[in-house]
């Protein structure tokens, strides 16, 4: 499904494109400024969809509607603005729109307006799979967990300012989360009084703020059960799980080594995310009727993940040094002195079962550590 967005603020413009690739499968965003753009978008395409802005540099949004219900009155148009007055929903309701969004607007609702709206389903015409992973390239890639990683990557960017009952009150309507967050704050690795942990803040008190987004982010990035073809989603289990294992073994040596165990984890964490995207994308492929030979998705992580992964660290405004801690966990060159470095190649390798391998070894001797950590906690 093709889908016009007419918004002339970058930043809204680009939530709410997020907002629609994670509404809609296989949905393809065209973006337009201004009115003259978007006329020239309408005249040249076929759109399933459009919302589009009030208030726009050269004249209103409801110019597009009123060209648009000339020729298509079943279209679904959706309209988003600042003006909440009953006189401005009115004159909207006016000119034959379907949807009324006021600014600021809360995401769940917008995301449930639009599932309102369309019924997401195969579309005909299907590209060549090849097209869309390189198309998918240039818009937004939405992974389809139940929580949004950018945003958790957010909360992480000024985890010093949040507080456990900060936190508690955003997240207490995740019950998946919640239930996570207990379930490992009275895990053996944090239950020091043999007291259990019953409630939410009790937990991110206990955890900490950092582990604890730690956990949500792992979450974020658990795509795995929401995939509805079972190959795509057996692999997301398996690539988000090496993640996890990267992010774990990289905490365990962090703490060895009495560094800062939170970013080494999320490095670790986030290792994966190339895979994932792609994954996400052959999911849209399928939703609209495409078909997948055998060996082919392998082949498409092989070729496609580490195009996608830069492209969400960018989309993510993942900072540099982490980027390079990421990168660290699938290739570090052989002059590399930086220790947060040298600890995720090592967690790779341990997390992967080479820790007897000559690499893991010197990496080891490198980071000034003789064994591998065989302590009981390695587990929890």
């Amino acid at each position: 499904m093709n889908v016009l967005l007419l918004e002339d603020d970058d930043l809204v413009a680009d939530l709410l494109e997020t907002v629609v690739a994670g509404s809609y499968p296989g949905a393809f965003v065209q973006k337009a400024s201004n009115l003259a753009q978007a006329f020239d978008k309408v005249a040249d395409a076929t759109f399933g969809l459009i919302i589009t802005d009030w208030n726009l540099p050269d004249g209103s949004g409801l110019e597009l509607v009123r060209k648009v219900r000339a020729r298509d009155t079943e279209l679904p148009i959706v309209m988003v603005s600042a003006r909440a007055d009953r006189d401005s929903v009115l004159k909207a309701a006016h000119y034959g729109i379907s949807g009324y969004i006021t600014k600021p607007f809360d995401v769940a609702m917008v995301h449930k307006r639009l599932a309102e709206l369309i019924e997401p389903g195969p579309v005909s015409g299907v590209p060549e799979l090849q097209d869309v992973l390189k198309s998918s390239l240039d818009r937004v890639i939405q992974l389809p967990g139940d929580l949004d990683a950018p945003e958790v990557l957010e909360l992480m960017a000024r985890a010093g300012e949040l507080s456990p009952g900060q936190l508690a009150e955003r997240w207490r309507e995740h019950p998946g989360l919640v239930t996570r967050l207990l379930d490992v704050a009275n895990g053996s690795s944090f239950r020091r009084s043999g007291k259990p942990v019953e409630s939410l803040k009790d937990a991110l008190s206990l955890l900490g703020v950092g582990m604890a987004l730690n956990q949500a982010l792992a979450m974020a990035l658990d795509v795995s059960r929401v995939l509805q073809n079972p190959q795509l989603a057996k692999l997301a289990m398996t690539h988000q799980d090496q993640a996890v294992r990267v992010g774990r073994e990289a905490l365990h040596l962090a703490l060895r080594l009495k560094k800062s165990p939170v970013m080494c984890q999320k490095a670790g964490l986030l290792s994966r995310i190339g895979e994932l995207a792609v994954l996400r994308v052959l999911n849209q492929f399928l939703a609209r009727g495409g078909s997948l030979e055998e060996g082919e998705a392998e082949r498409c992580l092989r070729d496609w993940a580490q195009p996608y992964g830069n492209r969400l660290k960018v989309q993510w405004r993942i900072p540099l040094g982490l980027r390079e801690m990421i990168g660290a966990v699938h290739f570090l060159p052989k002059d590399c002195t930086r220790e947060d470095r040298l600890i995720m190649r090592t967690a790779a390798l341990i997390a992967a079962g080479q820790q007897e391998m000559e690499e893991c070894q010197r990496l080891l001797r490198r980071l000034g550590l003789d064994t591998v950590n065989t302590s009981p906690e390695r587990d929890e």
